[in-house]
């Protein structure tokens, strides 16, 4: 059933508006003053009627409406202003794609050459010991052992810090205030639209429909009677 829009009505609020009423037509069991629903009119029909007189029924909460429109622009808009998002933190600039590739290179190569030299060294040491050429190998090994010791630190440090970074910052007093004030202004147009709005139309709706009242004014023909 499509529903008509009214003017102040928002096009995104109108499925909230369709929450409303169902909610009221649910629970009318629970309210005397409905107690004509499913017999008089049934819930499909009250629901129809209502979703095509939504310009009328809205109009009752018109300035909860207003209100809940501004605070959720204003929200908007802060959350426009806010710092950029972790997704724009992060993104690589030109040289980061560089960095990247040098940060994990050098300790793989740095301890390849590292093994290298030392067994090299180590062997030539072992089968010659007067020849200085084996000790400088050893040392050599031990020099890029030592390089790529502190690049699997730099990494390791790298790591640490990008997780620290994308990690969830904490909500704090001011930056829920606007959510929470978002929610008053959502609920109090709700309390609104169904207490002025919904059930008034559907109360009217119901008593339209209503039985003649038997123990009314006679009529000219019962005094002939």
């Amino acid at each position: 059933m499509h529903m008509n829009v009214a003017p102040h009505l928002m096009t995104e609020d109108r499925a909230e508006y369709e929450r409303v009423l169902d909610d009221a037509l649910n629970t009318a069991h629970a309210r005397p003053d409905l107690a004509g629903v499913g017999s008089r009119l049934t819930v499909a029909q009250l629901r129809s009627m209502t979703l095509n007189a939504t310009a009328l029924v809205t109009t009752a909460a018109a300035s909860e409406y207003d209100h809940f429109v501004k605070v959720r622009e204003q929200n908007r808009a802060a959350v426009g202003t806010r710092t950029p998002s972790p997704y724009d933190l992060d993104r690589p600039g030109p040289g980061a794609g560089v960095a990247a590739i040098v940060t994990v290179m050098v300790p793989v190569l740095a301890g390849a050459a590292a093994v290298i030299f030392l067994l090299v060294g180590a062997v030539l040491h072992a089968v010659a010991p007067t020849v200085a050429f084996g000790a400088t190998l050893l040392t050599a090994g031990l020099v890029f052992g030592s390089v790529a010791a502190g690049g699997l630190l730099c990494a390791a440090a790298g790591l640490l810090l990008t997780a620290l970074r994308n990690s969830p910052t904490e909500v704090g007093p001011a930056s829920a205030a606007p959510d929470d004030e978002l929610g008053r202004a959502r609920e109090a147009w709700r309390h609104a639209l169904l207490e002025r709005g919904i059930l008034p139309f559907l109360r009217d709706a119901l008593a339209a429909t209503a039985p003649p009242d038997p123990a009314g004014p006679p009529g000219p023909w019962d005094d002939a009677a």
